[in-house]
C-alpha cells in the first residue's frame, strides 16, 4: 500500500484527507476566531490515532516507517551537517546567507534543553499545518490533503506550526483556554510546546534563509524571540 493508503487506514473517519472547501489561509483573523475550536478538534483527532504498530520517531518514509529510535535522535539529527541532499554542509549558510549563527545556536539549545519533556510522546502528526495546507468550510469541516511530511512525534508540533505561520492568531493561548474548558490535561504543556516550536522554527528559518527570503526570516526570528514570554504568561 502507498503511504497515503496506510495513513488513511490508521486515521479515524473524523479526519478527512480529501476535503471540499477553501484554503484555510483565506480565513480572516475574525473568521478563524469564530471557528478555531473546529481546527483544534480535528488536529487532536489526528493525535488520537493508534500508532502502536509504528515504531520510532520522525517523518515517514515511503513505506510509512520512521528513521529514529528516540525523539532526541530525530530532533538533533534534523540539523546534522552531513546529511545527504539539500542540507548537506548547510552550516556554510552562516557565512553565505542571512542565517545568524548566534540566533540559531541559542534556539537550538532552547530546543535541546526541553527534549526530555517530549521523549516518549509518540503521536501521529500531520506536520504540515500551515494554513495553506488545510482546507475548511469555516463551519463544520477542516481537512488535511497533503500528508507528505507526516510522522511520529509530540502532537503539539501541529499546533506550534500553526503559531509559527500566524503568531497573531495566538494559537497556544487559544489552545490553553480550549483545554481548560474541556478539562484536557497536557502534561508539561509549556515546555513541550516550546520544544516543538523551537524545533520547527529554526528548521523553517534555515529554509527561508536558503532561498534569501528576508521578510520571512525576520518574521520567524521575531516570533521565536517573543514566544517564551507568551507561553510563560499562560
Amino acid at each position: 500500500m502507498s503511504k497515503d493508503h496506510i495513513i488513511k487506514s490508521m486515521l479515524s473517519e473524523k479526519v478527512c484527507m480529501t476535503p471540499n472547501g477553501f484554503v484555510a489561509n483565506k480565513l480572516s483573523p475574525k473568521q478563524f476566531a469564530d471557528c478555531y475550536e473546529l481546527f483544534f478538534d480535528k488536529i487532536l483527532e489526528i493525535s488520537l490515532t493508534d500508532v502502536a504498530g509504528v515504531e520510532g520517531y520522525g517523518e515517514f518514509n515511503d513505506d510509512c516507517k520512521t528513521e529514529y529510535t528516540t525523539c532526541r535522535e530525530f530532533l538533533i539529527d534534523t540539523f546534522s551537517d552531513d546529511k545527504d541532499g539539500y542540507w548537506y554542509n548547510w552550516k556554510e549558510m552562516f557565512e553565505t546567507t542571512l542565517l545568524e549563527r548566534e540566533f540559531f545556536e541559542k534556539y537550538f539549545k532552547e530546543m535541546e534543553d526541553r527534549i526530555s519533556y517530549c521523549e516518549g510522546k509518540r503521536y501521529l502528526v500531520y506536520n504540515n499545518t500551515f494554513f495553506v495546507n488545510m482546507i475548511t468550510d469555516g463551519k463544520t469541516m477542516v481537512g488535511f490533503p497533503d500528508w507528505s511530511r507526516s510522522g511520529i512525534v509530540d502532537f503539539l508540533l501541529d499546533f506550534a506550526i500553526m503559531d509559527l505561520n500566524k503568531p497573531y492568531l495566538k494559537i497556544p493561548e487559544l489552545l490553553f483556554e480550549y483545554c481548560n474548558k474541556r478539562n484536557i490535561v497536557i502534561q508539561d504543556f509549556k515546555e513541550r510546546f516550546l520544544c516543538m516550536a523551537y524545533y520547527k522554527g529554526i528548521d523553517t528559518l534555515r529554509w527561508h534563509a536558503s532561498i534569501d527570503d528576508t521578510e520571512s526570516c525576520k518574521s520567524i526570528m521575531k516570533s521565536l524571540s517573543e514566544l517564551k514570554d507568551r507561553i510563560n504568561a499562560l
